[in-house]
């Protein structure tokens, strides 16, 4: 063979990998963020843009009500039911369930705890992966590019391509720099929705303030991660994290490792965000 023939493939050869190095740069380094499309579809109060269902998210909104709004998702036996804001703007929800039916209703309060619906959606939806709608923000994780956990997240793990070595890196940021609120968890309210800018402000947070802002920097540096909610065996409410690292899941409780506790619980899964 020919010297400038070997050099020629030597050189195509390497110009392969880097770009192959590169595409894979990016897809960790993206943050993916809903976006609002032409494929919308309208029932009654409800509205719900299903022009992203392949990337695992829906974006509903409802008319303006000062009434309060609830959605349901059903699909099959399972349910999950999400407060709507009443501003008529659109709130992220994820496709948790995979691939199937789901039915998207609207209820609006009636009186006390009446509610009456007011527009029902059905949905098909197909994805070529069940995870990627946990790449996306939505209701429970919410954040954007310029929320600060984001930021630093891809501060820490700059240049970095190994999803495991950026799994281990903001688990042990986590662990390492925030502590768990005793104060919030003997006051706090039910129906409260992670608050991912106050426990980063405090460095302070109950389970699912610290799951919530674990995942979102897992996010934001292309991990799949799920924020799990449920119970220990003791039946205290809890939520965790579970990540999905080189096509493995992965276990992650910021309470029990903050808290220096028991990990050997009992975890019993009910929702999924």
């Amino acid at each position: 063979m020919r010297k400038g023939t070997l050099s020629r493939r030597l050189s195509f050869v390497f110009a392969l990998l880097l770009f192959i190095a590169l595409i894979l740069c990016l897809a960790l380094g993206e943050i993916r963020m809903p976006e609002t499309g032409k494929n919308v579809k309208k029932n009654g109060d409800l509205t719900v843009d299903c022009s992203h269902m392949s990337e695992g998210y829906v974006m509903v909104k409802a008319k303006k009500s000062s009434k309060k709004l609830k959605v349901r998702v059903k699909m099959k036996d399972a349910t999950l039911n999400y407060d709507l804001n009443g501003s008529g703007e659109y709130e992220v929800y994820p496709l948790q369930f995979g691939n199937g039916k789901y039915q998207f209703s609207l209820y609006k309060n009636a009186s006390g705890k009446k509610y009456s619906e007011e527009g029902k959606i059905d949905l098909n939806v197909k994805m070529s992966d069940a995870n990627t709608c946990f790449l996306y923000p939505n209701q429970y994780v919410n954040y954007t590019e310029k929320t600060e956990c984001v930021k630093k997240a891809t501060e820490l793990c700059e240049g970095t391509t190994d999803p495991a070595k950026i799994y281990k890196t903001i688990c042990g940021f986590v662990e390492k720099n925030f502590v768990y609120d005793f104060v919030k968890a003997a006051t706090v309210k039910g129906g409260m929705l992670p608050d991912i800018d106050g426990c980063w402000k405090k460095r302070m947070g109950i389970c699912q303030d610290l799951s919530a802002v674990t995942i979102a920097m897992m996010r934001s540096q292309g991990l799949p991660a799920r924020l799990m909610i449920g119970t220990l065996g003791s039946g205290t409410y809890h939520a965790w994290v579970t990540a999905v690292v080189n096509g493995e899941e992965q276990f992650f409780d910021p309470t029990a490792e903050i808290n220096k506790s028991s990990k050997k619980d009992t975890y019993t899964t009910e929702r999924i965000y």
